[in-house]
């Protein structure tokens, strides 16, 4: 029997594991997560989102940096839920993305991410966005969680 425990957050409770804060927050909940292994959740596009209206005037999609960060996020969380990193910051260290179609207001991004590795404070992990079913948008990325990178840091 598997006994790992899978959380779920609002997006209140969310806020403990990912620092972004509105307008920079762009994930509406996370509907299951195994810390250290995988996060899963969405977000809901609205006309109200602030960057609809400055992208594309009369065609509007969300832009591509904006849904490379909402998967990041989500990657965020499947590092930041583990034991004692809490509110910890998380740095981006590089990512790699591919966007295979528009993403408009009304949609939502489904998001699914799963953590790769994780070792010395290096994570990396990878994210795919999904609208009604099909593939959005996808990412690859490490990142470095200083709380613990730095306690392999070499001592000067």
């Amino acid at each position: 029997m598997d006994d790992k425990k899978i959380l779920s957050f609002d997006a209140n409770e969310l806020q403990k594991y990912e620092p972004n804060r509105y307008p920079f927050l762009f994930i509406d909940r996370v509907t299951e997560c195994v810390p250290g292994e995988y996060a899963k959740g969405y977000k809901n596009l609205t006309n109200n989102e602030w960057f609809f209206p400055k992208h594309y005037v009369g065609h509007s999609i969300m832009p591509a940096a904006v849904q490379t960060e909402a998967l990041s996020q989500m990657v965020t969380i499947a590092f930041t839920t583990l034991p004692g990193i809490e509110n910890d910051d998380v740095e981006g260290a590089s990512w790699s993305a591919k966007f295979h179609r528009e993403i408009y207001p009304g949609d939502r991004l489904d998001i699914e991410a799963y953590v790769k590795s994780f070792n010395r404070g290096v994570g990396k992990g990878y994210a795919k966005g999904y609208v009604d079913g099909e593939l959005a948008c996808e990412v690859e990325v490490t990142m470095v969680i200083p709380c613990i990178f730095n306690e392999y840091r070499p001592k000067k």
